[in-house]
């Protein structure tokens, strides 16, 4: 019997900007399984798995005992023979562009002329969020419109999707993918391998443009930046400075009513909106460094 078999309780709190790295560091210490969504006003949501049996009291005294101030929470319970693959891994093919994006628990998927994207999905939980999805229609457009293989950056990789497709459309680019998570560096190495293309990408932990080897690889042809409008805006800068004059940039993590704050940002920086992707109330911009 699997050691997820039965129900669990999921722990949902209060969405909001940004999670807060206290809290997100006891989460990830405190549950089975941690996942960040994202509501359709543009706001985080943090959300814990964790098993039947476990009670509330514990997840307050351990909050306690860390000087953690837990935010409002609703608790549910999902009813499963085995929660972990039935609500977190598990999730439908994702057909975008040239890629379709699967888990690695699909045993007979039939990419047709496809490039797949084989992803460990019990962390890939951006694996079918629209961000994702206009993200890869960005990457898709970006390999229309230029004739040589570029030296790429993908910031806040996550599971290293984005990473994954840029590898695989161009098989002779080097990919450097950071996050300011450890979990997503090493799901990032691991679905590198098992899609192989890990000679491909050097996945690390950064915070966002800071280490070193970030540095040491620019200036970059393409950057990829899924993250959020603030982050964006925050890191607009050091965007610019790190993409070629003529290079491109997908941006995502931002919904309808902050395009125009997050394009007006990069465009103080020579970088100019070439299109809007939109899916459902989420947005991603491609731009272009002119100058």
């Amino acid at each position: 019997m699997s050691a997820n078999a039965g129900s669990c309780k999921v722990v949902k709190f209060e969405p909001c900007t940004e999670v807060n790295e206290r809290l997100q560091e006891f989460a990830e210490d405190f549950f089975e399984v941690v996942t960040n969504d994202y509501t359709d006003d543009g706001l985080e949501q943090l959300v814990g798995y964790m098993r039947q049996n476990a009670e509330e009291s514990a997840l307050q005294k351990a909050a306690e005992e860390n000087g953690i101030e837990l935010p409002p929470y609703e608790i549910e319970i999902l009813s499963s023979q085995d929660w972990l693959a039935d609500n977190v891994i598990e999730f439908a093919p994702v057909d975008v562009a040239e890629f379709m994006v699967y888990g690695i628990h699909e045993k007979n998927i039939d990419t047709k002329d496809k490039i797949g994207i084989k992803v460990y999905a019990a962390t890939a939980f951006g694996s079918e969020h629209q961000t994702t999805k206009c993200c890869l229609q960005g990457i898709s457009d970006i390999h229309k419109l230029i004739n040589y293989t570029p030296r790429i950056l993908d910031v806040g990789t996550g599971s290293g999707i984005l990473s994954l497709a840029a590898a695989k459309i161009w098989p002779q680019s080097q990919i450097v993918a950071v996050d300011i998570d450890d979990e997503s560096v090493a799901v990032t190495k691991q679905n590198a391998i098992d899609n192989g293309v890990e000679t491909q990408i050097t996945a690390i932990y950064s915070d966002g443009y800071q280490a070193k080897t970030v540095k040491e690889n620019a200036p970059y042809d393409v950057i990829l930046a899924n993250i959020l409008a603030r982050p964006l805006i925050a890191m607009a800068e050091d965007m610019a400075k790190h993409l070629k004059i003529g290079g491109y940039a997908v941006i995502s993590g931002f919904i309808e009513d902050q395009v125009d704050w997050v394009v007006e940002a990069h465009e103080k920086f020579g970088l100019h909106l070439q299109k809007v992707y939109e899916a459902d109330n989420w947005r991603a911009a491609l731009l272009k460094k002119v100058k």
